[in-house]
């Protein structure tokens, strides 16, 4: 038995490091101003996908993610763990996307692939904790949902159900669905795996066209003797959205305000971990109320 399992994963701002300058005047992210990575819950979910690779043999996982050219290494950070390809959706007219706008050109992009069993990617994003996009695609693909997931026990696919275990408040429980389906997994799941030194070695210079126009490859005939290293990249067009749906002008999201807020400390207190101090600082905490 073999399954098509499509990633959403997404190159995200590293907010760790955020600035007065990670917002543009329009209240959209100055991505330009933020180192980029792969996003967290996303690493997680492909984890998931590729532990169902290594148990039915013949399984693809695809990854499909939405950004700038410079995206692709997402694609290529998929490749490396084991992955066996994947698209990027890029286009001006996707930029500036709320969540409703992106699951729509996800959504589009997976009718486009047609072919799979599994849709599953990361919980939320860092950049918008929302946690809206993989419930907003499976609601315009139709399918079931299954959500904060941490492991997928067994999937049987001639009868068509998958098992799944999910995080609930206070515990967890197991679950199961119809294929096919969409699944969104917590970043308590299983971390992902590292990168894979023979698997780096074969893709490292895999690339789509806008990176190889910014970043001319060392070696141009590749692309033509190794078809794998041409990283898919589809426009508006090639998904067949439709324009008033896409980037700003189909997202209802509007930023009505940025303010830039810095904690600084009036009075501060330095003590010992003796436990006559620590008492002492409970019993200060508990008469001004700040607990208890």
């Amino acid at each position: 038995m073999s399954l098509r399992i499509i990633v959403l994963a997404k190159q995200v701002p590293d907010t760790r490091n955020v600035g007065k300058d990670a917002m543009k005047a329009d209240g959209t992210i100055n991505r330009a101003a933020l180192p980029a990575i792969f996003n967290p819950e996303d690493l997680n979910a492909l984890e998931q996908a590729l532990r169902l690779k290594d148990a039915y043999p013949g399984t693809t996982v695809t990854l499909l993610t939405m950004g700038p050219g410079r995206a692709a290494e997402i694609i290529r950070e998929g490749l490396y763990r084991g992955a066996d390809g994947g698209f990027l959706l890029t286009d001006r007219a996707f930029a500036g996307a709320d969540t409703l706008a992106t699951s729509y050109a996800l959504a589009m992009a997976i009718k486009k692939i047609n072919d799979y069993d599994i849709i599953i990617g990361g919980r939320q994003a860092i950049d918008g904790d929302t946690a809206q996009v993989g419930p907003q695609v499976a609601e315009k693909l139709g399918l079931t949902q299954i959500t904060y997931a941490e492991e997928i026990l067994n999937v049987d696919k001639e009868a068509g159900r998958i098992t799944v275990k999910r995080h609930i408040d206070g515990g967890v429980e197991t679950v199961e669905g119809p294929l096919p389906i969409v699944i969104t997994v917590n970043g308590s799941a299983a971390p992902c795996r590292p990168r894979n030194a023979k698997l780096v070695q074969k893709y490292k210079h895999a690339m789509g066209k806008q990176e190889r126009g910014t970043r001319p490859a060392s070696h141009p005939e590749l692309y033509e003797t190794r078809p794998y290293l041409n990283i898919q990249e589809w426009s508006v067009a090639d998904v067949n959205g439709d324009l008033a749906q896409c980037g700003l002008s189909g997202s209802p999201t509007k930023v009505k305000a940025i303010e830039n807020i810095v904690f600084q400390a009036k009075e501060s207190k330095t003590i010992s971990s003796s436990d006559q101090e620590v008492e002492d600082l409970i019993v200060e905490l508990l008469a001004n109320h700040t607990i208890g």
